[in-house]
Formats: structure tokens, C-alpha cells, sequence
């Protein structure tokens, strides 16, 4: 689901990356001007670092990935458009906050899950890692739109799918599938 490229046309692996300033660039496109996340080592370096240095953004820092969903409810309610960054694991634990924000109460919820140990190169649903490969059906069974974003060829799908998220009031959600740089 989502835009992906062609095979094809795809690049070679060793020649795939993930630039994380196109990925903010096209987050800033969406609108979005706070982004709310946990410490998280994985996407330090490619986006939460340039996120905290970028003044056009404000990044809240929690302490559990739940209470990024009721900041960012917050937020819409103060017409500010929030992006969520978390791993796939904390999007299994903020499960519930998600059922009732996201899909009840249907709030457009922007969520950025990392993949963290995906293989580069290897579709989610055929990662080696448990929790990679359920995170799609998961999504899928929510009804949540997701979008691969596993190189800067995907990076397009960004800024339109928040767009959406906002003007219908439903959640997307991004999936990073290989670490930022």
C-alpha cells in the first residue's frame, strides 16, 4: 500500500538511503509543526537531532509513547498539526491510546514508526523480526493508510498523505524501514 517505486527503476541496495532532512523537509511541507517522541537512539542522528535544531518545528519529548497521542490530540483541537515518531515497539504499547484516538474517535494521528532491526531490503512481512512483521497486519486491521518509507525514493508520500490525514480526520501512519542519515 502507499506510493512505492517501481522495481524496475528501483536503485541498487548498497546505493538506497534514507536522507532524514527530505524526510523533515517534506513533514514541514504537511504542515506540521510539532513533533512528539521519546528518546530514541535509532533516528537520533538522522531526524530527532535536526528536528530539535530546526526552528520551524517544536519537538515534545514524553516519557511513554501514549502520551504522544493525547498531546498530539491536544494540539488538533489548537488547529497545530502534530507528527508522532516511535518505534514499532511503542506502537504496540501505546495500542490503546491509538484504538480510541486514532480510530473511535477518529483524529488525524500522523505516526512515524520506526522498523527497528528490519533488514535493508527485506519487506516488513518478511522481516526475520517478530514484531516488524506484524506491525502491517496490525495496521491493516485498524484501518490505518500506511505508507513504506524505506528510501528517499518514497519520501514524496509524506507531505499528501498528512495533507489527507488532516482534511478527512484519520490516522496515517509512515513506516521507516531503514535508519535515517
Amino acid at each position: 500500500m502507499g506510493n512505492q517505486p517501481d522495481e524496475a527503476q528501483e536503485a541498487p541496495a548498497h546505493a538506497r538511503v534514507l536522507t532524514g532532512t527530505r524526510v523533515i523537509d517534506a513533514i514541514k511541507r504537511g504542515g506540521v509543526s510539532h513533533v512528539l517522541s521519546v528518546p530514541d537512539l535509532h533516528t537520533a542522528k538522522g531526524l530527532l537531532t535536526p528536528i530539535r535544531s530546526d526552528p520551524a518545528l517544536t519537538l515534545i519529548r514524553t516519557c511513554k509513547e501514549d502520551e504522544t497521542f493525547g498531546i498530539a490530540a491536544g494540539l488538533n483541537y489548537g488547529n497545530k498539526r502534530a507528527l508522532i515518531l516511535i518505534q514499532y515497539t511503542g506502537f504496540l504499547y501505546a495500542m490503546n491510546a491509538i484504538r480510541a484516538m486514532a480510530c473511535e474517535h477518529k483524529l488525524p494521528m500522523c505516526m512515524m514508526i520506526g522498523l527497528l532491526g528490519k533488514e535493508p531490503d527485506v519487506a516488513p512481512q518478511d522481516s526475520a523480526k517478530f514484531g516488524v512483521r506484524i506491525i502491517e497486519p496490525i495496521l491493516d486491521i485498524l484501518g490505518i493508510k500506511r505508507f513504506l518509507i524505506d528510501d528517499d525514493s518514497c519520501v514524496d508520500a509524506i507531505s499528501p498523505a498528512i495533507e489527507h490525514a488532516y482534511s478527512a480526520s484519520e490516522p496515517v501512519a509512515f513506516l521507516i524501514g531503514r535508519k535515517p542519515v
